[in-house]
């Protein structure tokens, strides 16, 4: 049954809704199979260490995982937005933090190249990607400028020759180390191209740095965090980097829409975790209900419990059906779907904390423990609510879209 983690046993047959087809079926069952033999048993330790699991990640480049929206022929396996939802489903319903990793090299880094570089730089870059020879992340967010992104200080001038010199720094970077000392290995970063005379919009440029180069250095790896422990998150500092040509993706300032198209999908996976989190949590208090006995009956005998459970379950059905229905609608290589990719976020990311937070309180003592996981789950989630756009701005994103509808859905 669905209570061990891992287990695809009882998931939709092939032609639903959350399976659509038999590749999409076939995931599953893989992303299913992976969890349950290795991710899960490593879950606990990693998280309590603090610490990235590099073989587990090359392990998921091997299955074929890290490029699953990417081209076969460099490397991927040539999928969609709900076939991202998937894995990241599965993950998370075990491992959010290795999950979220595995978000940062897949869709922010990976998935970003496959669908903004040119022929010659997907060839050289992503293959080593999606086999997990090289780890990469994206660097977007900055001290001072977290949702105000267009506000970035970061900047890229362009030299006599064409080459580019890069300066400022980015925090809160997902894979930014894969250690205390030691940085990922390729990076997207969002630098500003233009002076202030220009539009924010039109003043962004993307361009690809990789560890090595003179210059980009690891300015810390940050700790002690609530949740996603061993998920590393560092600040990446670029003090005067020369970056070829060959190195910008796209157009000078015209990074924006590189941003917004990846911002999508970004936050239709962050989704995807909600809904991993809450499964796993209602399965875990589900099963505790049935076997706890209080007061000489089964605890899923009292109302209160009855109503964590259920209510439990309407809300992770409603996410869970949003969820595939807003990814099979995305169209990876286009931007325009903001409505419903926030909204989607919005929903299943605090759907999924508190559904976390009802198991823990169904759990009782044993909830609270680390053992148990859903004490790790609840942590892991909060940060879902942050990470790839807040809740304060997609109530705005949306509200704004909003104005543009006569009728709704």
């Amino acid at each position: 049954s669905r209570g061990a983690v891992g287990a695809a046993d009882d998931a939709e047959p092939q032609g639903s809704l959350f399976n659509p087809t038999a590749e999409h079926y076939a995931l599953r069952e893989l992303c299913a199979a992976f969890v349950r033999d290795e991710v899960e048993p490593q879950a606990l330790e990693f998280n309590r260490a603090e610490r990235f699991n590099h073989p587990l990640f090359r392990r998921a480049g091997e299955l074929g995982l890290l490029g699953v929206t990417v081209d076969p022929e460099y490397g991927g396996a040539g999928m969609d937005a709900a076939a991202a939802c998937i894995v990241h489903e599965e993950l998370s319903a075990s491992d959010p933090a290795f999950c979220l990793s595995y978000l940062a090299h897949s869709q922010l880094f990976v998935n970003n190249l496959a669908r903004n570089g040119s022929a010659e730089q997907k060839a050289a870059w992503l293959p080593a990607a999606c086999s997990g020879e090289a780890i990469g992340g994206m660097g977007m967010s900055e001290p001072e400028a977290g949702t105000d992104v267009l506000g970035m200080r970061t900047r890229a001038e362009q030299q006599a020759g064409g080459s580019w010199l890069l300066n400022g720094g980015k925090m809160w970077i997902t894979n930014g180390a894969v250690s205390d000392t030691e940085l990922g290995d390729r990076y997207l970063i969002y630098a500003r191209t233009a002076g202030p005379e220009v539009k924010a919009s039109k003043a962004v440029s993307l361009f690809y740095v990789e560890r090595g180069m003179a210059g980009f250095s690891l300015g810390q790896r940050l700790k002690d965090k609530c949740g996603m422990r061993a998920s590393p998150t560092a600040e990446l500092v670029f003090e005067n980097v020369s970056l070829p040509a060959a190195n910008l993706i796209g157009q000078p300032g015209g990074a924006t829409v590189c941003m917004m198209r990846n911002l999508e999908i970004e936050r239709v996976v962050l989704a995807a975790m909600g809904v991993g989190i809450a499964r796993r949590s209602l399965e875990a208090m589900n099963a505790y209900a049935t076997d706890r006995r209080a007061f000489g009956a089964s605890l899923r005998d009292f109302g209160q419990i009855q109503r964590h459970i259920a209510e439990s379950y309407a809300e992770y059905m409603a996410g869970k059906t949003y969820l595939y229905q807003t990814a099979l609608g995305l169209d990876l290589d286009a931007a325009g779907n903001r409505l419903d990719t926030d909204g989607v976020k919005l929903y299943c990311t605090t759907m999924g904390k508190n559904v976390a937070d009802r198991a823990i309180q169904v759990m009782g003592g044993y909830g609270y423990m680390g053992e148990y996981a859903v004490e790790r789950l609840w942590r892991d989630a909060k940060l879902l609510e942050i990470g790839g756009g807040t809740l304060e701005s997609h109530h705005k994103n949306m509200v704004r879209d909003m104005s543009q509808l006569d009728a709704m859905p």
